[in-house]
């Protein structure tokens, strides 16, 4: 008899779990990026920042249209190659997220986002600047930071009226963002009166530059921009102190990075590199990005990297847009995705026409006894 009861007790509960898991309505959200490869350190940082906002908004509990729901991310490996880029785009389609947090490359996210504007699905990039990306009339498409005429362009003025640069040589990794960001700086440069002596390519999976770097010596530039990802630029950057070379370096928001000291060794220097951000933090921010930094590495024990703060940002976007919407449903919700005013961490989130975010910053760096210091944040 006792047995009975127990068991019946248990199916009571059973029942009563059941029936409180069915007021909860799971709603996914994708994150794309490479976490595996030479980008993985950088495409783990993106999916980092969009797991800890749907941590945090778990736990405070979220209600959208009088419902109770649960986050739950679906994480993608893209691989920072386009093919496997579109599978993880279907997938996603497929299982029915409401919206992508990602994709981190200019050359996954172009044709990736396709896909998602197909399927209705928002997309909310958090680092990849190729103009391209907003520039296809896809009202799903979104960018969190500056594009590449943007970064590329005021790098370009800054490396003549501020460092006073007259001769360049540009490398840049024949990748969509390594080659937008490359000609938007040749661009700049030459329109501030600069002199481009050397223009050289590799590709985004190199080590050995001494060919082409032995022939920018002879053309003794002031200043080499490289257009790629930190994973090359940093054994770039030793094989220029092995070959000589004094010129300074600069480098897009893909060399920007906290891993580059470990990348480049000794190679870093002092003041030797200048390099952008595409994204900025103006002074009220500051405090902001503090917090989410320390809070980042009590979660997953490592300091930030990249540009996790704008995942974590673009997820609370999408979630805010769900509230004022009343729904998860992404036919409903995009509309007032697209009218976001959002206050995040890295500043206010709000998009113009074509989805790119509005009055996006820069932040100008250079290293300094083996740490990225702030040079200054510029519109």
């Amino acid at each position: 008899m006792q047995f009975k009861m127990i068991s019946l007790a248990g199916l009571i509960a059973l029942a009563l779990a059941g029936t409180a898991s069915a007021q909860e309505q799971v709603v996914l959200i994708g994150s794309v990026a490479p976490t595996t490869g030479s980008d993985a350190h950088m495409g783990k940082d993106n999916e980092n920042g969009a797991r800890l906002a749907v941590e945090e908004i778990n736990a405070k509990g979220l209600t959208v249209g009088g419902k109770k729901i649960k986050l739950q991310l679906m994480a993608e490996d893209d691989g920072a190659d386009p093919r496997q880029a579109t599978n993880a785009a279907t997938k996603l389609v497929d299982a029915h997220v409401a919206a992508v947090v990602g994709h981190l490359n200019s050359g996954t996210t172009i044709p990736a986002s396709r896909i998602y504007a197909n399927a209705g699905i928002p997309q909310l990039s958090p680092s990849a600047t190729n103009p391209k990306y907003t520039q296809q009339n896809f009202k799903t498409a979104f960018r969190l930071v500056a594009n590449d005429a943007k970064l590329g362009g005021t790098l370009g003025q800054y490396a003549v009226k501020t460092m006073g640069g007259k001769t360049f040589a540009i490398i840049d990794d024949r990748t969509a963002y390594g080659q937008g960001v490359a000609d938007q700086f040749a661009k700049a440069v030459k329109t501030a009166g600069g002199n481009i002596v050397a223009t050289q390519y590799t590709n985004n999976k190199a080590t050995d530059f001494n060919a082409i770097l032995t022939s920018i010596k002879a053309r003794k530039p002031d200043i080499i921009f490289f257009g790629g990802m930190d994973a090359v630029g940093g054994p770039m950057l030793r094989q220029m102190r092995q070959l000589g070379i004094n010129a300074k370096f600069m480098g897009g928001d893909g060399v920007c990075t906290g891993s580059l000291p470990g990348l480049a060794g000794t190679a870093i220097g002092n003041d030797q590199i200048i390099c952008a951000e595409a994204g900025g933090v103006p002074e009220e921010r500051r405090k902001a990005v503090d917090d989410f930094r320390a809070k980042y590495k009590k979660r997953f024990g490592i300091d930030v990297v990249y540009t996790a703060a704008y995942a974590y940002d673009a997820t609370y976007t999408v979630v805010d847009a769900m509230k004022r919407a009343n729904s998860t449903d992404p036919a409903k919700f995009l509309p007032e995705l697209a009218k976001s005013n959002y206050p995040g961490v890295t500043g206010n989130i709000a998009f113009d026409a074509n989805g790119d975010i509005k009055d996006g910053m820069l932040t100008i760096y250079t290293y300094r006894n083996g740490k990225r210091e702030l040079v200054t944040v510029t519109k």
